[in-house]
C-alpha cells in the first residue's frame, strides 16, 4: 500500500492505488541535516492535512519523475519566501514595528506582564498578528536584541515564518494559543525565583520554544496520527511525534531564516539542542516523568539555580506550566480556551467516525461534554503540576492567582457538569448519564 500526497501552493493531489487506504502520509523524508547534526524539516514539505483525501478513490495520475517533484518542491520554496518577502518592512530602529501599532495594543503591551492579559482582544487589535507583535516586543524588553546582535528585519521574518506556518483553521492550536503560551512564559521568566539566576541565553530560548513549541500542529493528536499511518508516526517511530515536527520544524526555520547564521557554530549548535529538549518536554504523555523529577527536587531541596541543567529543568516545567495554564486564566478567557480545544477534539471525533475509525477518549461530543473534559483536566494534570510550581517559586502573588483562579473555575465547571446531570435524568427515564460525566461526578463528590 502506497499513498503519496504533494502540496502544490496551498493544493495537495492524492495517489493511492488501494482505493480501500484510509491513511495519510507525506512525501518522502522531508528532513534536511544542517551542520550541526541535527535534522531539521523543510519548511512547508508536510502540507497541512486534508481529511477529505481519506477516502478519495480518484487516481490523479502519477506524478512523474524525481526531477518533476524537485522542482515542484523548489517552487513551493519560492512561493513562501516570496510571501515572507512581501511583507518585510523596511530597516529602522529598534522600535520599528511601534508605528503599526494601534493606541489600544501598545497600551496593552504596557501591560504584558500582568496575568490578566486578554489575548484574545491582543490579537484583535493587531489584525492577527498577536505572535510577531508579542515577540518582538519582549525581545526587545528582555534586551536579547541587543545582546545578541540580532538583526531586526530577519527576527521579524523569522517570526511570521512561525506564525504563518501555525494553523488558523485550528480552533485551539493556532498561532493565538502560542502567543498565549508566550505571554505565560514571560510573566514565569519574571519570578522572582527564577528570574534572579536567568542568563540572556535562558530567556531567548524559553520564549522562542513558547512561540514555537505547536508550529504546524495539524489539529489532531499522535493517536489520530499513528493510526491513519501518517508519514510523520513513522518517521518518529511513535514517539513524541507531534513534538519532534514542532521541534524539527523550528530548527529549519531557525536555519532558513539564518537569525543565528552570525553566531558562533557550538552557540547555535548549543540552541538547537536546548530548544529541542523544551520543546519535547511538552509531550503530555511525559507528565508524570516530570511531575515525579519535579516533586523529588522539592522534597530534598537539592534544586541549585545556578547550575545550567537545573536552570533547564525548571524552564522545561516553566514551558509546561505555560502550555496547559488556560484553567488558571480568568473564567471568561479559561471558558473561550476549553470551547476551543473541546471543539478541536470533536472535530477529530467526527472524522474519526466518518472514515469508521475508532473514536479517540474525549472526542465524542454525544459523551463526553466539556466540563466533564474540563473538570477530569483540571483535576488529574493542571492541579499537581501548579501546586509544584507554586511549592517552587514559594507564595507569589501570581501563584496564588493562578490556583485561586484554578479552583474557582474548577467549581464553575462542576456547577455546570452538575446542572447537565440534572437535566439528563429530567429527559432520561432510565436516569442514566454518560459514563464519564457519572465517573467525573463520583470522583468530584468523594472528599
Amino acid at each position: 500500500m502506497s499513498c503519496l500526497m504533494v502540496e502544490r501552493c496551498g493544493e495537495i493531489s492524492f495517489d493511492s492505488p488501494d482505493q480501500n487506504a484510509k491513511c495519510v502520509r507525506m512525501l518522502g523524508d522531508a528532513r534536511v541535516r544542517g551542520q550541526t547534526g541535527v535534522l531539521s524539516e523543510r519548511r512547508g514539505s508536510y502540507p497541512f492535512i486534508d481529511f477529505r483525501l481519506l477516502n478519495n478513490t480518484t487516481l490523479s495520475g502519477e506524478i512523474g519523475t524525481k526531477k518533476k517533484v524537485k522542482r515542484l518542491l523548489s517552487f513551493q520554496r519560492y512561493f513562501h519566501a516570496s510571501r515572507l518577502l512581501r511583507g518585510i518592512v523596511p530597516q529602522a530602529s529598534l522600535y520599528l514595528l511601534d508605528e503599526d501599532y494601534l493606541g489600544q495594543a501598545r497600551h496593552m503591551l504596557s501591560k504584558v506582564g500582568m496575568w490578566d492579559f486578554d489575548i484574545f482582544l491582543f490579537d484583535r487589535l493587531t489584525n492577527g498578528n498577536s505572535l510577531v507583535t508579542l515577540l518582538c516586543h519582549l525581545f526587545n524588553v528582555h534586551g536579547l536584541i541587543h545582546h545578541f546582535q540580532l538583526d531586526m528585519v530577519t527576527l521579524h521574518r523569522f517570526l511570521v515564518m512561525v506564525q504563518e506556518d501555525y494553523h488558523s483553521q485550528n480552533p485551539y492550536h493556532n498561532a493565538v494559543h502560542a502567543a498565549d503560551v508566550t505571554q505565560a512564559m514571560h510573566c514565569y521568566l519574571r519570578e522572582p525565583k527564577l528570574a534572579n539566576f536567568l542568563t540572556p541565553s535562558d530567556i531567548m530560548l524559553g520564549l522562542l520554544a513558547a512561540a514555537a513549541h505547536d508550529v504546524d500542529h495539524p489539529g489532531v493528536n499522535q493517536p489520530f496520527l499513528i493510526k491513519t499511518k501518517h508519514h510523520l508516526a513513522s518517521l518518529y517511530q511513535n514517539v513524541s511525534v507531534l513534538e519532534n515536527h514542532h521541534w524539527r520544524s523550528t530548527i529549519g526555520m531557525l536555519r532558513e531564516s539564518r537569525l543565528l547564521a552570525h553566531l558562533p557554530k557550538e552557540v547555535t549548535q548549543d540552541i538547537e539542542q536546548q530548544l529541542g529538549s523544551l520543546i519535547l518536554a511538552t509531550d503530555i504523555n511525559r507528565q508524570n516523568e516530570f511531575l515525579i523529577r519535579l516533586k523529588s527536587h522539592l522534597d530534598n531541596q537539592d534544586l541549585r539555580l545556578e547550575d545550567a541543567q537545573d536552570r533547564h529543568f525548571m524552564l522545561q516545567i516553566a514551558l509546561k506550566c505555560a502550555d496547559i495554564c488556560n484553567p488558571c486564566r480568568l473564567w471568561d478567557l479559561s471558558k473561550q480556551w476549553s470551547e476551543r480545544v473541546c471543539e478541536e477534539f470533536y472535530r477529530q471525533g467526527d472524522l474519526e467516525q466518518k472514515f469508521e475509525l475508532e473514536i479517540s477518549p474525549l472526542c465524542n461530543q454525544q459523551k463526553d461534554t466539556i466540563p466533564s473534559i474540563q473538570i477530569g483536566f483540571m483535576t488529574y494534570i493542571v492541579e499537581p503540576l501548579f501546586e509544584r510550581w507554586a511549592q517552587f517559586t514559594g507564595d507569589t502573588p501570581l501563584s496564588g492567582n493562578m490556583l485561586n483562579h484554578l479552583r474557582r473555575n474548577k467549581a464553575k465547571w462542576r456547577s455546570l457538569l452538575h446542572k447537565q446531570h440534572g437535566s439528563s435524568r429530567s429527559n432520561d427515564h432510565s436516569g442514566q448519564v454518560t459514563g464519564i460525566q457519572e465517573q467525573t461526578l463520583k470522583k468530584e463528590e468523594t472528599p
